[in-house]
């Protein structure tokens, strides 16, 4: 009997080598894109370690637990090494990177300032923007007028001259801006060929967000949701991810407080405890939560944060636990604590006989901080998605979402532990391993 599982019925992918330089392009070069690069070019001086990121300090388990064969993920899979990154962007500020994570404030002056030379010569290209889709900030570094097609065709000629000034050899693109309006997919979200009727008439069902996806897709970079509104998992985009064999992955980065619930919710219901209620409240200060204040951003951020209580504790299966459970979610812009976040839960929950018990928790965490080493594993991942010809949804990478996609119609998974299992094995099945379900019953045979 053995605790791993045969994976011949799917061949393993061909892995290209991770050659030659990757090239991040970042739409929002604000507080979460300026952390992450710095941090980037403080670990390339050995200034800081790289906490926090799977990619670089996780281990993964190949075969028997008694094999004591435990290599780095970055050993394991042929990622892209930190010192062949570039890094390229999008904002409507004009300030260089330097100078915006000066104002972000997330990081220390001292720290900056040994970074100062590389992160001064990067700076942010005109951006595609409107207002319609984020009513609270307002900047001066944008594209021309023209129709939204127009727009995307500057966004790939970028593309295209980022690619020959820097010399990658290939590229990634992430979302690291503002959180658009909630809005749902519309007619012309349902094809590719109605998605490009709509950009040349500059439908207004179509965001920025949604034109730098089919920009990069059309230029055949893979692109990463890292805020929860609607964009590559529109239809258009999800079938011209499949169809130029692009991978595609999202949305919003799992921080703060969603972080916490996927992992207390899947233990609660492990342990078949019910709970009554669960009320959530953030205060943050940052740009981000300056956009947020505005009702139609927060409803995107308040979709994602209350999907994964639901997915994860099953209230249909289990109705005598969670069946009536009250989940309500805040966020309120809080200008004093800029960057640290304040994330407040306040669990009611009940055991045997229907006994109640309360759990608190207050997260005083630094938002940034927690989302840019998962901006760097992201990039890293879908680059060897990208090189090992795997297209479309990556649903293996929804361990590092709110709201992860998956294929339609298919129930996304929340629970933070099998989220991890179904990466891990997938990075197995990519190099021919074993996958490891964990049953060990050979250890007693």
């Amino acid at each position: 009997m053995s605790n791993t599982q045969d994976t011949s019925a799917r061949p393993t992918p061909k892995i290209e080598p991770a050659d030659g330089k990757l090239g991040i392009l970042i739409p929002g070069m604000g507080a979460v894109a300026t952390t992450f690069i710095a941090g980037v070019e403080a670990i390339k001086q050995n200034l800081a370690k790289p906490i926090g990121s799977v990619t670089q300090l996780a281990t993964i388990r190949l075969g028997k637990r008694t094999d004591n064969n435990t290599p780095k993920i970055k050993d394991f899979v042929p990622l892209a090494p930190l010192e062949n990154l570039v890094f390229g962007g999008w904002d409507i500020f004009e300030e260089n990177c330097y100078e915006a994570a000066v104002n972000a404030a997330v990081l220390d002056r001292p720290l900056l300032d040994k970074l100062k030379d590389p992160l001064s010569a990067l700076k942010p290209m005109p951006a595609v923007f409107d207002s319609e889709y984020v009513k609270r900030i307002h900047g001066p570094n944008l594209k021309p007028k023209g129709s939204k097609m127009e727009h995307a065709e500057m966004l790939m000629d970028d593309i295209r001259q980022f690619k020959a000034r820097t010399g990658a050899s290939r590229l990634a693109m992430i979302w690291c801006g503002s959180t658009e309006v909630f809005h749902r997919a519309a007619a012309v979200h349902q094809s590719v060929e109605t998605f490009e009727k709509g950009l040349a008439a500059s439908d207004p069902e179509i965001s920025p967000s949604q034109i730098y996806a089919y920009a990069a897709l059309k230029s055949g970079v893979s692109y990463t949701n890292g805020a929860p509104h609607l964009t590559v998992d529109a239809p258009a985009l999800m079938q011209m991810a499949r169809d130029r064999s692009v991978p595609i992955a999202g949305k919003d980065y799992k921080t703060g407080q969603t972080f916490m619930k996927t992992l207390l919710a899947p233990g609660f219901k492990s342990r078949m405890l019910g709970v009554s209620g669960w009320f959530s409240t953030n205060i943050l200060g940052n740009r981000d939560g300056e956009v947020l204040d505005d009702p139609g951003s927060f409803r995107s951020k308040e979709e994602t944060k209350l999907s994964a209580l639901e997915q994860i504790l099953q209230p249909d299966l289990y109705p005598d636990l969670y069946k009536d459970i009250y989940h309500k979610v805040r966020i309120n812009y809080y200008p004093p604590r800029g960057d640290n976040k304040e994330g407040w839960d306040n669990i009611d929950i009940f055991g045997w006989l229907g006994y109640p018990m309360q759990i608190k928790v207050d997260f005083l965490c630094r938002d940034s901080i927690l989302a840019a080493p998962l901006a760097l594993d992201l990039v890293l991942f879908m680059d060897l998605a990208q090189r090992a010809g795997m297209r479309g949804v990556q649903e293996w990478l929804s361990f590092y979402f709110k709201g992860p996609m998956t294929a339609p119609g298919l129930y996304p998974e929340h629970d933070i532990f099998i989220q991890l299992m179904k990466m891990k094995n997938t990075l197995r099945w990519m190099k021919g391993e074993q996958l490891i379900t964990h049953l060990g019953l050979e250890y007693y045979d």
